[in-house]
């Protein structure tokens, strides 16, 4: 059965906004931390958690969660990198001896519960690379030191893309088996467990880079996001840096569904049915100097037969002028509803699996994650 939700958390440049779904329409209800940027925010279906991880300019990242939604917060203990570990220097390949720098929080990237069957634990996704896990409901985190050890990053194969340094943005838990996680990294690429975070396997067969002098390395992909379709867990997607890519086999290998003809290629964004592993959407942009909207307009893209053919949505969406651009966890989807937030503070809603659009609001501060509970 697929899911539901009346309720939509927004992530913002300025704060968090949480809205209800009542009579149809949804209504702001909440604002919390005002002018603090969310780097992301999610509620845990199993406890109704509210978590927010920010972005202070000044006292760095700090991450609080609320356990009714947003009327009182409480700060607990980011995660820290012990003491001496060091982001590797991607140059190190060709220069030995090209310095490292120590390994501090720079950014709270995403944050996922642990399995149904695990009710108190969960992983952070940060930048440098590291996955956090908490066994206590969030009151702690440790480093996965296997993933943190993996001989890539130690060889100096993973950097940043968007930002400084290699990040993990995307975490996946297996619904039916929550010892197997696979994490998302710009850029090293996807890398998955299968035994609750002992060990890690390098899941990039069949991507290209080309932005790389050597365009099929087996570390160093960017992927934007890394989804899966929980009612057919061997089926992935991912929005590349490259393009739109799908794996049909756990992910031991990637096919490029991105469409020749029309603007379903570039992107950040990307959303997968719950029940059928061939439909997705994904949020067009232009690369890579410019990241804007195609030709000026908005549109989401939405394959139903697995990226062999796409069609583009645009009926509600500004089609002049328009330079918005849709992070990677701006775009989100429960049932027959989608909505999505832009970096130009625009948020849409469609309730018919996006053929129409609805605009929630036009002057929010710049969306980083748009999430349903």
């Amino acid at each position: 059965m697929a899911r539901t939700s009346d309720t939509l958390i927004l992530g913002t440049r300025k704060g968090l906004f949480l809205f209800d779904r009542q009579g149809g329409e949804w209504r702001l209800v909440n604002t919390s931390f005002l002018g603090v940027p969310i780097s992301y925010a999610m509620i845990d279906h199993r406890t109704g958690t509210l978590w927010a991880g920010q972005d202070h300019g000044h006292w760095g990242c700090k991450l609080s969660r609320s356990r009714d939604r947003g009327q009182t917060w409480e700060e607990v203990p980011a995660p820290k990198y012990p003491a001496g570990e060091v982001v590797k220097n991607s140059m190190m390949s060709v220069d030995p001896k090209a310095p490292e720098k120590p390994a501090t929080l720079r950014y709270i990237w995403c944050i996922a519960p642990g399995g149904g069957d695990e009710p108190s634990r969960m992983y952070i996704g940060t930048e440098p690379g590291g996955l956090f896990v908490s066994s206590d409901g969030g009151d702690t985190w440790k480093l996965n030191r296997p993933l943190w050890d993996h001989p890539s990053r130690l060889a100096g194969q993973w950097f940043g893309g968007g930002r400084d340094n290699a990040g993990i943005h995307s975490i996946i838990v297996d619904p039916a088996n929550s010892r197997r996680v696979l994490v998302g990294i710009s850029c090293a690429g996807t890398f998955e467990t299968t035994d609750g975070g002992m060990s890690w396997t390098v899941r990039n067969s069949g991507l290209k880079s080309n932005f790389l002098p050597e365009p099929n390395p087996e570390v160093g992909h960017d992927p934007h996001l890394v989804v899966m379709c929980p009612g057919n867990t061997s089926h992935l997607w991912q929005q590349n840096h490259c393009g739109i890519w799908k794996s049909t086999d756990d992910g031991r290998s990637w096919v490029n569904v991105s469409e020749k003809s029309g603007p379903a290629s570039f992107g950040f964004a990307v959303a997968v049915d719950e029940l059928d592993p061939h439909q997705a959407w994904v949020a067009p942009a232009i690369a890579d100097e410019c990241r804007v909207a195609v030709d000026g307009a908005l549109c989401i893209s939405r394959t139903t037969d697995g990226g062999k053919t796409w069609k583009v949505l645009r009926e509600g969406l500004p089609q002049d002028q328009c330079y918005d651009v849709v992070y990677r966890h701006g775009l989100d989807k429960v049932g027959d509803t989608l909505a999505f937030g832009t970096t130009t503070g625009n948020v849409y809603v469609s309730t018919d699996r996006g053929e129409r659009w609805k605009c929630l609001g036009h002057h929010f501060p710049l969306v980083y994650s748009l999430r349903f509970a």
